[in-house]
């Protein structure tokens, strides 16, 4: 009796064998062929990217998403071969996805802003930038946050959500920069004097530029002082150096030309 049950069990467990075999197998195939596939198509996407010079934040982020999505697909896939009902798994993953979504709305935010950035470039990694009050070098764009390195070596992280919606001021996409310089000269100066001796000192200096050209004209009739404005051209990165330069050399052409740069004098009175 116990014979012919034990006899029974292995018929059905080998029925069930020859039934599934094929199943398990052609799932097992499809789930290390679909890991071995979306590691090399993985790498292939991000060589094709690298080779057009797309950012490379943006390639490791196409890269961990098109890996996990294509892994995704593979183990659904392979979970369905066996037999089992995909329909509420998927459904599962939708709702976990709405819940995980709807937690972190403001990183989805910064996320989406990542994206955008890295997309259209309003900036560049070693761009100088200004927004939301600060001014520093970018020093990397990452998925949720941009790093800022100021000129005094403080780091500043902003969020990319604001910086997508927000006013950025690049300094550094055009290539150059115009210097803005106002010297006041006294009432009494000669004009042509003050303005042939200025264009002398920029066309001395060697970082400003000649294209575009620089000019020199008359600002404003302060109460003081007639303002000059300088306005030489110079590269991004000679900007503080040429307006440094201009300054110093202004000052100590103005003192052989003797031109006044008016300021505020004390006069003593003394008692008899």
């Amino acid at each position: 009796m116990i014979d012919n049950k034990i006899e029974g069990f292995f018929e059905v467990f080998k029925k069930i064998i020859i039934q599934y075999s094929p199943k398990i197998i052609f799932a097992l195939l499809i789930l290390f062929i679909g890991l071995w596939a979306t590691s090399i198509i993985t790498k292939l996407v991000k060589k094709i990217l690298k080779k057009r010079h797309v950012e490379e934040t943006l390639v490791n982020f196409v890269g961990n998403l098109l890996f996990w999505t294509l892994r995704i697909l593979v183990f659904i896939t392979f979970i369905s071969k066996l037999g089992v009902e995909t329909s509420s798994f998927v459904a599962i993953l939708g709702a976990a996805g709405l819940a995980v979504g709807l937690a972190l709305q403001g990183s989805l935010s910064n996320f989406a802003g990542g994206i955008l950035i890295i997309l259209f470039k309003p900036f560049k990694v070693e761009d100088v930038i200004e927004t939301q009050g600060a001014i520093g070098s970018v020093k990397e764009i990452q998925i949720f946050n941009t790093r800022l390195l100021t000129a005094d070596n403080k780091t500043i992280y902003i969020p990319n959500g604001i910086l997508s919606n927000g006013v950025v001021t690049n300094y550094t996409q055009e290539g150059i920069r115009r210097v803005d310089i106002v010297i006041g000269v006294d009432y009494s100066s000669d004009l042509q004097l003050v303005k042939n001796t200025i264009e002398e000192v920029m066309n001395k200096n060697a970082q400003v530029l000649k294209e575009p050209e620089a000019a020199t004209f008359i600002l404003d009739l302060a109460d003081s002082s007639i303002n000059m404005a300088i306005r030489p051209w110079a590269k991004v990165d000679d900007y503080f150096k040429v307006r440094s330069e201009i300054l110093e050399e202004c000052k100590i052409a103005f003192d052989k030309a003797n031109i006044e740069i008016p300021f505020p004098h004390q006069v003593e009175i003394k008692k008899k």
